[in-house]
């Protein structure tokens, strides 16, 4: 078989699996449906209410400037320059993409190109993205574990969920294979690391004070210190790059974990309902950022963004 024949199947099996992970989010869904009916999804709708939406919006703002703070730390690491008030726009704008694409990596792929190109630099920025992002999924994993050693008695209750678990920290781990191959430098993280881990564990902080939240709303009457494990399992397995727009994975896992932990499995899709409206919520900002976008950007460069962009394409947020 020709080179050039061979590469063609690749490039169309590589694009055919990308477009067959958003369907397996849908098919997630509609399990669920199929399984539960709709009465969790309108019991969601019916729980958020005027302050959880600004509570929401609060702390998104909150997380968004920590995460785009560490964003900032790393690129300057790598010698690229990024405002703070630039990385936080930037930041909404991600994330507002990731909650209404596919696959929920389109925002920061958006993000690292648009960084690479102002720069001059596609790789830099698409490196800076890269590390800023597994230096978080890091933290999470470290508190989940810190979780788990001091509270053993609820692993027989994740039980269910350790498969997609394990999937997410695969994802995770082919992010480093890949930053491997590329001659990723993790050194500007390791420099910056207690800054970069403090920043990563005020965002942890805040996505998982949102999640408590939405459980709250959704009738969850359990002790903090039983939900708290069961969030951190929530927010890992959303790396998974199976999703529509976060959804999927994450309502599939909390209705296996609260079924298995007691708390009944249509309570735990119900808060994985509402932390996804309010979640979505907390985004909206950057649709206004979206809106007022600088459009005098250099134009770009099909070659460098074809080049660079697959390091993103096997991540999740």
């Amino acid at each position: 078989m020709r080179p050039r024949s061979m590469a063609r199947r690749y490039t169309a099996r590589r694009y055919m699996a990308r477009g067959l992970r958003p369907l397996a989010g849908l098919g997630i869904l509609a399990a669920l449906l199929w399984w539960h009916s709709t009465s969790a999804f309108t019991a969601a709708l019916r729980a958020v209410d005027a302050p959880s939406i600004a509570l929401a919006l609060g702390i998104g703002l909150a997380t968004t400037v920590l995460s785009a703070a560490r964003w900032r730390a790393v690129a300057r690491r790598l010698g690229l320059h990024l405002p703070l008030r630039r990385a936080v726009a930037d930041y909404y704008r991600s994330q507002f993409l990731n909650a209404v694409l596919p696959a929920g990596v389109l925002g920061d792929v958006h993000r690292a190109v648009s960084h690479g190109h102002r720069e001059r630099d596609v790789a830099g920025g698409v490196r800076a993205v890269v590390l800023e992002r597994a230096a978080g999924q890091a933290v999470l994993l470290t508190a989940g574990a810190a979780v788990l050693l001091a509270r053993p008695s609820l692993l027989p209750a994740l039980g269910p969920a350790v498969v997609p678990g394990l999937a997410a920290l695969g994802v995770l781990a082919g992010v480093l294979v890949v930053a491997r191959r590329r001659s990723f430098d993790v050194r500007p993280v390791l420099d910056a690391w207690p800054l970069v881990t403090a920043l990563s564990a005020g965002a942890l902080a805040g996505h998982v004070t949102l999640f408590l939240v939405a459980a709250r709303l959704a009738g969850a009457t359990a002790p903090l210190a039983d939900l708290v494990p069961l969030v951190l399992l929530a927010l890992l397995v959303m790396a998974l790059p199976i999703n529509i727009g976060g959804w999927g994975p994450r309502e599939a896992v909390l209705s296996l974990a609260f079924g298995a932990a007691g708390l009944g499995a249509e309570r735990g899709l119900t808060v994985a309902v509402v932390y996804g409206v309010l979640a979505f919520v907390a985004s909206l900002p950057g649709a206004l950022a979206l809106l007022l976008q600088d459009r005098q950007a250099p134009p770009e460069r099909p070659d460098q963004v074809r080049e660079d962009v697959p390091a993103l394409a096997g991540r999740g947020q």
